[in-house]
């Protein structure tokens, strides 16, 4: 047990040697949008138009700060706000119209409704493919799409900062990690090793580099030219896929001719949704997790493994080497925790947490790969993932409204 212990060890400090300097330095949390200069919001003498297309499902609670946000931007050019009521059940098209009213913004604001889900889309997605199609009728068709959810409320110079980002630099796609809601206990805990996990996975370096392949988006807030769209077959592309913010940003980086695209974090930028409990956070999770692993039980095995080898054997190793006096055992595990917590970090400093809960990411870290593996339970026994009513089924890619 001293050798395998011994290796096990010395092979997960091997492991976060190269997350710390190798993985695109994902933990720094150094790609943020940053408020823009006045002068450099002088240079722009014409402000592109821009279309948000907002898909919202029983959202008439959060739309109260939400979509007021979103009225208030503070953006010089073209913007129009065009809300797809997703057959929702509790009045969100009328409270849209009575915010818009409130607000003396009745003429930013269109309610439009999406009509029957047919076969082979996402909710989400056939959402914002009628808020496409509606927009292109408008004369001129805006410049840029906004993708944003309902839950998400913007600080007042979003769009701005957005815009002038993908000008500066020529981007096809802008994409914004906005900062997750992190007041309860359960989400102190899950949330920052949420955003630690998909930055890992894929490194914003990486992303925002066009030579390489890596590419992501975050579906709260999403940039895009209306170009680029067409270029790479409408929204239509991904028209079925659970992950359809980073099969977004894949077929921009694949298809389209301006590769470049940008994704980075806010602070000024929020998502109002909650998560009271572990089971709110599990049920969000589990939905995409083994899609995450394109349905392979030899990933989920080695996700498995790679989860335990990278986060678990460091506190196994320290509590084994004190009973056995296996000091060199110790010192190696003692040194690959500290490596942990430094890189965990930066992200628990992001949420403004105290440095405490860096020292809970290998429960966390046990806790997602839970959560992972009954995503695998959960498509195996032909569940899909269920979101806001609805069950999807990747195997035949349909989904199943339930009433």
């Amino acid at each position: 047990m001293h050798k395998i212990l011994l290796i096990t060890s010395f092979l997960n400090l091997i492991i976060w040697i190269y997350l710390l300097l190798f993985r695109g330095k994902f933990w720094l949390v150094d790609k943020q949008l940053l408020p823009i200069p006045e002068t450099e919001i002088r240079k722009i003498q014409c402000w592109p138009s821009i279309a948000a297309v907002v898909p919202a499902r029983n959202e008439a609670k959060l739309l109260r700060s939400t979509l007021k946000s979103l009225l208030n931007q503070d953006y010089p050019g073209n913007f129009k706000i065009i809300l797809v009521d997703d057959n929702s059940k509790d009045n969100t098209a009328n409270v849209a119209k009575f915010i818009a009213q409130q607000n003396d913004s009745c003429t930013k604001l269109e309610v439009i409704s999406a009509g029957s889900l047919p076969s082979g889309w996402s909710g989400k997605l056939w959402a914002i493919n009628q808020g496409i199609r509606y927009a292109k009728l408008q004369t001129p068709a805006p410049d840029y799409f906004l993708f944003t959810d309902a839950d998400i409320e913007h600080s007042c110079t979003n769009i701005r900062q957005l815009i002038i980002k993908a000008e500066q630099d020529n981007l096809a796609l802008v994409s914004l990690m906005v900062k997750l809601q992190c007041q309860t206990l359960t989400e102190e805990l899950m949330i920052p090793a949420f955003v630690f996990f998909f930055q890992k996975l894929y490194p914003f370096r990486w992303v925002n580099n066009p030579r390489n392949s890596t590419a992501a988006a975050a579906g709260g807030c999403i940039l895009i030219r209306n170009q680029v769209l067409d270029e790479i077959g409408g929204i239509e592309v991904i028209k079925n896929a659970l992950i359809d913010d980073c099969s977004l940003a894949t077929a921009v980086k694949q298809k389209s001719t301006n590769k470049k695209i940008w994704l980075g974090l806010t602070s000024d930028t929020r998502s109002k949704r909650s998560y009271p409990d572990l089971f709110s956070i599990w049920s969000m999770v589990a939905r995409t997790a083994f899609t995450q692993l394109n349905y392979s039980p030899l990933l989920l095995i080695a996700t498995i493994i790679g989860m335990k080898l990278t986060y678990l054997v460091p506190s196994l190793g320290i509590i084994l080497g004190v009973i056995f006096s296996w000091w060199e055992i110790v010192a190696i595990a003692l040194l690959g925790k500290i490596l942990m917590f430094l890189a965990y970090l930066p992200i628990v400093r992001f949420y403004q947490l105290s440095p405490i809960y860096a020292m809970s990411l290998p429960t966390v870290a046990s806790i997602y790969t839970l959560i992972t593996i009954n995503s695998a339970w959960r498509y195996w026994r032909g569940r899909g993932g269920y979101w806001k009513g609805r069950t999807y089924s990747p195997q035949k890619s349909k989904v199943k409204s339930q009433k």
